[in-house]
């Protein structure tokens, strides 16, 4: 049992500092996750002087209420990171201008999608309907051990930094096709000469045809990739060679690619998308149902010899 939270009111105090201190401990986690030099401590007065166009010592205690051993704390801690700097105000020479440095504005930049994540997180993990602080306070840390605080802010950042783009015949767009490719087919199955052979010459057999390759990048790392492949005799386009990085399985990605082509090909008007599949990957099965595909039977000469359904989605 939680002691202080049996204190009721009695331990609101120090339930509040608990909380304020995994917080900090847990948005610490964030900005390491992205390599970032800061404090979480110094937010406030980091954040009054961004948006103050020079602001003296006293203007910033009276603003955020911290004592001024804490001001000064703080201060000194910017001053040594380089992220501040000193001008001397032009009526009184005795006044201090505390200012961003360049590299001040640099971390800033850094710094305000995290900000805002961390802001939407907070939003999501304190919705409660109760009335008095203490309900609230009950939610919040049920909440704050049920999910991770830092994962979640993370994940948010992550899934913003996601971009799916078009192939456009870079080396390292070919070898990612291949390799994403490559991996699972051989966990999985085997590498089948039709396989090696597309992938080998995606531009021989995708693009000059008419066809589309995918990628979806994170934080500019290729981490998944998709094709959209015409298919002459049957005029329509193969949605295949869908590969995920295995370090970024989990996230989505392939759910995220699989929609793109979707919403690509109803942009495109093709009048259906076609996919092989195996019944042993029984998870991308019961994706591919959830977007609509259904089962139609299996070609005698199908491409693939791994294949044993096969999938149609009408657009």
């Amino acid at each position: 049992m939680d002691a202080l939270q049996g204190y009721g009111e009695l331990g609101m105090g120090s339930r509040l500092k608990r909380t304020s201190d995994m917080l900090m401990r847990e948005t610490q986690v964030v900005y390491d996750h992205f390599c970032i030099d800061f404090d979480p401590y110094l937010f406030p007065v980091f954040k009054l002087i961004s948006y103050k166009e020079g602001v003296t010592n006293t203007a910033i205690k009276n603003a955020i209420g911290l004592t001024q051993p804490a001001i000064t704390q703080a201060i000194n801690k910017l001053v040594k990171k380089g992220f501040i700097y000193f001008k001397n105000d032009e009526l009184d020479k005795r006044k201090k201008i505390i200012f961003l440095s360049e590299k001040g504005l640099k971390q800033l930049k850094q710094l305000e999608p995290i900000w805002e994540a961390i802001d939407k997180t907070l939003k999501e993990f304190t919705i409660h309907d109760g009335s008095s602080l203490l309900s609230h306070l009950n939610s919040l840390d049920l909440k704050l051990k049920a999910i991770s605080f830092s994962k979640t802010i993370i994940d948010r950042l992550s899934e913003k930094k996601l971009i799916i783009e078009a192939y456009k015949g870079k080396k390292e767009e070919k070898e990612a096709f291949f390799s994403l490719n490559e991996e699972w087919l051989r966990t999985l199955f085997n590498l089948e000469p039709y396989d090696l052979e597309v992938l080998s010459n995606p531009k021989k057999h995708i693009i000059n045809k008419g066809g589309y390759i995918f990628f979806a990048r994170l934080n500019d790392k290729i981490v998944g990739t998709v094709a959209l492949m015409p298919l002459i005799e049957q005029n329509t386009f193969e949605l295949t060679k869908m590969g995920v990085s295995p370090k970024y399985r989990g996230q989505k990605i392939g759910q995220k690619l699989m929609q793109y082509c979707v919403d690509f090909s109803k942009k495109k008007e093709f009048p259906n998308l076609v996919l092989y599949s195996s019944r042993k990957l029984e998870n991308a099965i019961y994706i591919y149902r959830k977007y609509g595909f259904v089962e139609i039977p299996v070609e005698a000469n199908s491409p693939y010899k791994r294949c044993d359904i096969k999938m149609k989605l009408e657009l």
